[in-house]
């Protein structure tokens, strides 16, 4: 078995201090997706080398996502979207037979 060295192991797990995670404050049997209960409030958890430690509260996952990814708003494009060019790529629906006009 092919096992990491302890400093391999220290240098993987100091890199996540500090990383941030949002838990919904609801009951249940532990931790669900966070799509569920988007308008619950949420627990944001710090990790600390060793374990989560309470960092803040969210009012709800809109807010949350703002706390843990603060620098991912999407500015506006000025410039319309491109479009597609001809093709029969593998997604596109078949052109229908053409009918001649006689």
């Amino acid at each position: 078995m092919d096992d990491e060295s302890l400093s391999e192991w220290a240098e993987r797990r100091d890199t996540r201090i500090g990383q941030l995670r949002a838990v919904p404050l609801v009951g249940g049997d532990g931790h669900r997706g966070s799509h569920l209960n988007p308008d619950a409030p949420r627990a944001i958890q710090r990790w600390n080398g060793h374990m989560w430690e309470p960092y803040g509260l969210a009012g709800n996952l809109a807010e949350a996502r703002r706390v843990l990814f603060p620098n991912t708003e999407v500015a506006p494009s000025s410039e319309p979207p491109p479009k597609l060019g001809p093709g029969t790529g593998k997604h596109r629906k078949p052109q229908a037979p053409r009918q001649s006009g006689h």
